[in-house]
């Protein structure tokens, strides 16, 4: 019997193509300004010395095809579409070569953003958490095994409001590559599976507001669907 004073939720579980089981939701880590347009698009300039990175907490994380409402405390909810990597083995200090070989699977995700509060916390010099660790504010696709799919450059990313395209872009565009992402946050983290990074999101983000669909992709992977309700 447990000695706890109560229950905390269970992480969700992404599905993952081929597999009956899902891939259980651990930490999510997140690369900031890993488009050179997006960073450029909100004033800032690009660090090539290292990346850096943010972290959204796992409760906060739903599914494709979810309906959540408008968050609290913002005026301008921004979308942003990235590439989501998933670790499947223990990894530290990883070289090039044990970093992709950590990598599980691949997939689509939504890192959505309370902008105005981001903005106004990094105008402060303090910390990001309430713009970008939104409850229901990471959303992901069911996942491809890396197996089966590869990051190849030439492959589009994109992200539709109510059917018009806000982002398109591919990724080759991506600053950090994905075995130089794992590498860097292996030197700080001991990765384990469980593990998710978002790598970023291209130019093109902008906000939503409630009633509007949002629509995402990435060429040969499961697509991705978020829609806002009214503010609770």
């Amino acid at each position: 019997m447990s000695d706890n004073l109560f229950s905390l939720p269970e992480p969700i579980g992404i599905p993952v193509q081929g597999e009956t089981g899902t891939y259980p939701v651990g930490r999510i880590f997140c690369v900031g300004r890993n488009y050179a347009a997006h960073a450029a698009e909100m004033g800032n300039e690009v660090d090539r010395e290292a990346p850096f990175y943010f972290t959204k907490t796992p409760e906060n994380a739903v599914l494709t095809g979810a309906s959540v409402p408008y968050p609290p405390g913002t005026e301008n909810y921004h979308h942003e579409m990235e590439l989501a990597l998933v670790i499947g083995k223990p990894v530290f200090r990883a070289t090039s070569a044990e970093a992709w070989d950590a990598v599980y699977a691949y997939g689509c995700a939504l890192d959505m953003t309370r902008r105005d509060l981001q903005i106004r916390e990094r105008n402060k010099q303090r910390p990001w958490e309430l713009g970008k660790d939104v409850e229901n504010g990471a959303v992901f696709a069911p996942l491809t095994k890396a197996m089966d799919w590869a990051p190849d450059s030439h492959k589009r990313i994109h992200l539709s409001v109510n059917g018009e395209i806000r982002q398109d872009a591919t990724l080759d565009e991506l600053i950090w590559k994905i075995d130089e992402i794992i590498s860097h946050l292996s030197g700080f983290y001991h990765l384990r599976p469980g593990d998710l990074i978002l790598t970023g999101t291209p130019a093109g983000v902008g906000p939503v507001v409630a009633g509007d669909k949002i629509t995402g992709g990435i060429d040969g992977l499961a697509s991705i669907e978020l829609e806002l309700t009214a503010a609770e």
